[in-house]
């Protein structure tokens, strides 16, 4: 007997484990795969409502539309403001006077951003999304009866100043909001196309605010602008504020917002059922936990978003705030001429955008933001020495190169952002970021640029600056990673109809299966060859 069991078997001797032996390990192998590579199950894919995402679309474009309305109305009238509000500056101080009133309110754009992106995290995206348009609206319809310099002296520029402080602080919470909202209502794989239909928002109400300013020029004159035609653009702000809050106070809150809420009730009430509140998770759901969260543990993100927020908005600025004012103060344009060359370049852009957003879902964000920021370095000093050569074709030219570029960050954007940060922290940590890099790089664009304009008399000063933009939005690129078609972080996929949930279990199964098979087999026998 004894012979026979020291006979060799041709079979490598397995080696027994300390606590149970093989078949005990194994088994408790086969259970830690299993649970660190569970397939998804029909419940955690996220059907949407297509009906519901229209209006989800609609309502956020809406709010971007009035924001970028009012924007459009103020590049357009920069130089008629500073008549109204500074009229005893030289031209060239009016109108840096006038966009230092503009700048002024990204100042508080950080400060709003501080207080609703968290709010949204913890109360809802609906609540705040209704809250700052209402904030935006008011502010806007009051410049339109604000008396003048004449009239109240220097009381009347305060006035415009608390006026656009407002504005500031309501937009901070605006546009994270509106581009949270939309990423957590869209389908996975055309979250890029619907994405930029809020863009689409933003330069549909640019258009409409320079236009109404441009014939407004061409029926009134610069007399009858700098008399009462500038107060008409702003009283329109009211009714479209109010049809933008109707659409707001009807939608419902995202799924991915609502399926965080349930998973933070249900955490709470196990452990008020364990024994009382910890402190530790009380801190994390409080404001000043989530902060501290956002700028410990996310960072890095942060600053990606920030990077990628300066190309977009340095460019946008520098094409829809400061070029209409550089053409005309600086180059000596006809005002007419050059607001329906940068009218002109909206269209282009509102009418490539959506295509943009589509293509980013095919190719992926990284690599349409690569080629633009590559194509801004490059592209950046043709432009404006072409908008410098005069007459119409050449500047059209310029403007257009200019506008394609600026679509590239455009049509991407409000789909990328949302995708740097988990559900919980989404809203707030978006509204930080971008408020901070807007503020400090973006609304400051027009203010910089015609003061360095003054200083260096160089009328290349634009295109250094959106060259030094494309280079910051080249180095975030290489960090970013690629979102297009995935889920995003901290949420379950999203589909269309039930038919894709259920093509997505089955792959994430059969994938599962793969990846717990190739572990088995690297772990079991590592000296096997694959």
């Amino acid at each position: 007997m004894s012979a026979e069991r020291d006979k060799p078997t041709g079979r490598r001797p397995v080696r027994k484990k300390s606590g149970g032996g093989s078949a005990d390990t194994d088994r408790l192998l086969r259970i830690l795969l299993r649970r660190r590579k569970r397939p998804l199950s029909v419940a955690d894919v996220t059907v949407t409502d297509r009906p519901a995402v229209r209006r989800a679309v609609s309502a956020a474009a809406l709010g971007n539309t009035m924001e970028w309305f009012d924007f459009g109305v103020y590049a357009y009238l920069a130089g008629t403001l500073g008549k109204v509000f500074f009229p005893a500056s030289s031209p060239g101080a009016q109108v840096v006077a006038s966009f230092a009133t503009f700048a002024a309110a990204f100042v508080v754009r950080p400060l709003g951003g501080l207080v609703f992106g968290p709010l949204g995290d913890r109360i809802g995206r609906q609540r705040v999304l209704a809250a700052t348009m209402i904030m935006m609206a008011v502010s806007t319809f009051a410049v339109g009866f604000l008396p003048g310099y004449r009239a109240i002296g220097f009381a009347a520029p305060i006035l415009l100043l608390i006026c656009r402080l407002v504005q500031g602080f309501s937009t901070g919470g605006e546009y994270a909001g509106a581009t949270t909202y939309i990423a957590e209502y869209a389908p996975d794989k055309r979250r890029g196309f619907l994405g930029s239909w809020l863009d689409f928002g933003t330069f549909v109400g640019y258009s409409l605010g320079s236009g109404l300013v441009t014939v407004l020029t061409a029926v009134l004159g610069e007399p009858g602008l700098v008399s009462w035609g500038w107060r008409l653009p702003f009283l329109v702000a009211g009714p479209l504020g109010l049809i933008g809050l109707y659409m707001r106070l009807r939608l419902e809150e995202t799924p991915a917002f609502q399926r965080e809420a349930e998973q933070a009730h249900r955490e709470v009430e196990e452990t008020v059922a364990a024994g009382g509140e910890d402190p530790v998770e009380v801190a994390r759901q409080s404001g000043r936990g989530r902060l501290k969260e956002i700028f410990t543990r996310h960072w890095q993100a942060v600053l990606i978003c920030m990077g990628l927020v300066l190309l977009y908005n340095v460019t946008n600025y520098m094409v829809t705030s400061y070029l209409p004012t550089f053409m005309t103060e600086t180059l000596g344009e006809d005002p007419l001429t050059a607001q329906l060359l940068i009218l002109g370049t909206m269209i282009v852009v509102v009418l490539t955008i959506t295509t943009v957003g589509r293509t980013s879902d095919r190719w992926g964000r990284r690599p349409v933001f690569m080629a633009g920021s590559i194509a801004l370095i490059a592209l950046a000093t043709p432009a404006i020495l072409l908008i410098r050569a005069g007459g119409i074709l050449l500047p059209a030219l310029g403007c257009l190169i200019l506008g394609l570029l600026l679509v590239c960050f455009a049509g991407t954007s409000a789909a990328t952002l949302p995708a740097l940060f988990p559900t919980r922290l989404r809203y707030g940590a978006l509204s930080i970021a971008f408020n901070i890099s807007v503020s400090l790089f973006g609304g400051t664009t027009p203010l910089f640029a015609s003061g360095l304009v003054q200083l260096t008399k160089s009328e290349m000063i634009p295109a250094y600056y959106l060259m030094a933009a494309g280079v910051v939005g080249f180095v975030s690129t290489l960090f970013l990673h690629e979102t297009a078609g995935m889920p995003l972080r901290g949420s379950g996929p999203m589909v269309e109809t039930k038919e894709q949930a259920h093509r997505l279990v089955a792959h994430s199964r059969t994938e599962a299966g793969r990846r717990a098979r190739d572990i088995w087999i690297r772990l079991r026998h590592p000296w096997a060859r694959h």
